[in-house]
């Protein structure tokens, strides 16, 4: 005789005030499927040999699903009919289809060897939209249907941190061949003072720069201030503060090379 599950739903946490990451809000959006009086559901017998009754909650549904006592052949057949119903039924089924990764997902996350710049919150939401996009091509007639989704996500994910870990090697190779920024070091040949907070101040003076793009390039390539650092205190990822300060200074390059041709 088959040993039956115990059927217990998730309780949801309490949702903190805070900003909330994407699996966060991917979690809310799913959970509030299943309150109130009518929640939506599915029949039992797909993730269940024994269940208590027809249908269940599709939150109870995705906790079977994730159990590994559950046999792969009931898994199958339960992702099978989850993307079915995502794709020929749309909302809110396409959330549940997503959502049912989730799990999955935060292990597969919480081993993942990412770069310091590189926002959790980023990584996430590449994980979710490989899972999404594969939704729509995956075989439905294939085999092993979660494990092509989450191989979706997978190389999704590792193409965002290749390329942020790409990115930080090359501003590393800025930073030891040009200590100052290149900018800067164009104001040599302007024939100019070529101290550094002169040049700002010129292009500040200018409206090449704003007070606080000024102040950000000085605080950095200037002070050697970390940029998790001012990221923090400006209350913005560090992603954000890198681009700003990208499109400050080749503005700034740009200002000095006009400067040099007018000469």
């Amino acid at each position: 005789m088959q040993r039956r599950h115990a059927v217990r739903r998730p309780v949801a946490a309490r949702q903190s005030s805070t900003v909330r990451s994407p699996l966060m809000e991917l979690e809310q959006a799913f959970l509030s499927l299943v309150q109130g009086v009518e929640p939506l559901t599915m029949p039992a017998r797909l993730v269940c040999d024994e269940p208590d009754r027809a249908a269940w909650p599709v939150d109870l549904i995705r906790t079977h699903l994730a159990h590994p006592s559950t046999r792969p052949e009931l898994r199958e057949q339960t992702w099978r009919e989850v993307i079915r119903r995502a794709r020929s039924l749309g909302a809110p089924w396409d959330v549940v289809a997503v959502a049912m990764s989730v799990p999955v997902l935060r292990r597969m996350l919480a081993r993942l060897a990412r770069p310091a710049q590189l926002e959790r919150a980023e990584v996430e939401q590449e994980a979710l939209a490989g899972v999404a996009a594969a939704l729509c091509t995956v075989d439905l007639d294939g085999e092993r249907l979660d494990r092509e989704l989450f191989r979706a996500a997978d190389r999704a994910v590792h193409r965002l941190v290749y390329a942020a870990r790409q990115k930080c090697l090359r501003e590393s190779d800025l930073e030891v061949d040009h200590p100052r920024h290149p900018g800067m070091m164009l104001a040599e040949e302007v024939g100019e003072p070529v101290d550094e907070f002169t040049v700002l101040a010129q292009a500040l003076q200018a409206g090449v720069v704003t007070a606080e793009e000024a102040r950000l390039i000085a605080r950095t390539r200037l002070h050697g201030e970390q940029m998790k650092a001012l990221a923090g205190e400006w209350g913005v990822s560090w992603r954000q503060l890198y681009r700003h300060r990208s499109a400050a200074e080749q503005h700034l390059t740009a200002y000095l090379r006009h400067r040099i041709q007018e000469r």
